[in-house]
């Protein structure tokens, strides 16, 4: 990989620590966390004994009040070993974010606290069944009684679901005016159950199961925000959440990359290595310079997160859209260059491949994303 000369010394000690973790504790277990779709259990342990798992939480809540590139960094880092174990914290930062920005300061403090501290995991309560893309067609419903809210209703494809501490919900508070609001529900709360794991492609290790809320009753205080905020909160942090979804596709690429560059070196036909024949070099130059832009695109939204600039939502919807495309790309072609070894079962590249997939769907399909940026192109010259 290139050397970065826009990440400090810091930034670079960051990556150094989580490669570590990645090559001696997650990446021998990637193979076993996809086989048997189990929680990928090691590696939250070892973030969260590093103090990575939720760097970017501020000192005051025990983080390292880091900078969103460092999440960046480590998301990529893991994700380049197993993207599984790159989602859990991943989705708890996503979580956090409108907790950070609009929960009241106890709320705030007993979800997040113990997120540093002993890897408390979140888990957000978005889409339904007829509410992926349209997330503000939801029909979960959150009924004021007294000094708690009722919540009923079903959701569909949560992440973290079933190891989750707790969730962040979002609710129909005015059915009249389809006004949305975010509530904490706390994983041992009287109504709430869960689905059977989805058997799904790829990302095997991240459960993913439906939530279901039977009359649970909320306390008042645990809603986010005041009444109807509920989907400016979601769509700002998904605005940056899209960021570290764009860095885990490119440490997936650069994971796949990796991986076909060693094999080819070492596979020998006709003679002489497979990665001397000029069309393999120039698959791999191509894969390389595709990887290189979806890495840079990224860091330079990370920075619009740190900023919270004006421009965030296109370069978020830019590097998560074209950043796991290259992952799709990247990963078909590792296939490729791998051959028959490449799409059996057992091949790193193949779960690659498998896992590349999602990050083309999850946190606003790339469809949705273009729309997001051809509405941010046309504003500008109407």
């Amino acid at each position: 990989m290139p050397a970065d000369t826009t990440l400090t010394e810091e930034h670079r000690e960051v990556r150094r620590r989580v490669r570590h973790l990645a090559e001696t504790v997650i990446a021998p277990a990637a193979a076993v966390v996809d086989r048997d779709a189990a929680f990928p259990r090691a590696a939250h342990e070892a973030l969260v004994a590093e103090g990575l798992y939720v760097p970017h939480l501020p000192v005051a809540l025990g983080g390292l009040g880091a900078d969103a590139l460092t999440s960046c960094l480590v998301i990529e880092e893991v994700a380049r070993a197993c993207a599984s174990a790159s989602l859990t914290p991943n989705v708890t930062r996503l979580v956090s974010l409108p907790l950070l920005a609009a929960a009241q300061p106890d709320l705030a403090e007993r979800c997040l606290r113990p997120a540093a501290t002993d890897g408390a995991i979140l888990a957000f309560a978005l889409s339904e069944e007829d509410a992926g893309s349209d997330a503000a067609a939801i029909r979960t419903r959150a009924v004021r009684d007294a000094d708690e809210y009722v919540v009923t209703g079903s959701k569909r494809w949560i992440t973290n679901a079933g190891v989750a501490d707790h969730y962040l919900v979002a609710a129909v508070t005015e059915p009249e005016t389809r006004a949305i609001s975010l509530f904490v529900v706390d994983r041992d709360t009287e109504g709430l159950s869960f689905g059977p794991c989805e058997d799904k492609l790829g990302v095997r290790g991240s459960p993913t199961r439906s939530v279901f809320f039977d009359e649970v009753r909320v306390p008042a205080e645990q809603r986010v925000g005041a009444e109807g905020e509920g989907y400016r909160l979601a769509l700002e942090a998904l605005d940056h959440s899209r960021v570290t979804i764009a860095a885990q596709a490119v440490g997936l690429a650069q994971g796949a990359l990796d991986y076909a560059a060693g094999y080819v070196c070492s596979r020998r036909q006709f003679g002489q290595a497979v990665g001397a024949f000029q069309g393999v070099r120039f698959m791999l130059a191509e894969m390389a310079m595709r990887l290189e832009a979806a890495r840079q695109l990224t860091y330079a939204a990370a920075a619009r997160s740190e900023a919270r600039s004006s421009d965030l939502r296109f370069f978020s919807a830019a590097a998560k859209c074209f950043a796991s495309d290259v992952a799709m790309r990247v990963t078909v072609d590792a296939v490729q260059l791998l051959g028959g070894h490449g799409y059996t079962r057992g091949s790193p590249v193949e779960r690659m491949l498998r896992d590349a997939k999602v990050t083309q769907i999850y946190e606003g399909t790339n469809e949705i994303l273009r729309g997001v940026l051809a509405k941010q192109v046309l504003a500008e010259v109407g």
